[in-house]
């Protein structure tokens, strides 16, 4: 089966040294901002701890009924 032969030829010099372009660089981009905390995040954050408060609260009044 013979060889497909390609439209261009490599040459390489005989004489010197090899260049090569293609060198890689560093692309960079814009940095990508993220919110700290949202608002419906603070809400939600801000409903639990008092869920917690009041959960703390009915633990320790029940902690004291038996004790009377």
């Amino acid at each position: 089966m013979p060889e497909a032969r390609s439209a261009l030829r490599e040459v390489l010099p005989k004489r010197g040294q090899l260049a090569v372009e293609d060198v890689a660089t560093l692309v960079l981009c814009k940095p990508k901002l993220l919110p700290l905390k949202s608002m419906t995040l603070e809400k939600l954050e801000k409903m639990q701890r008092a869920a917690q408060e009041t959960i703390r609260q009915q633990e320790m009044a029940q902690r004291e009924e038996p004790q009377q």
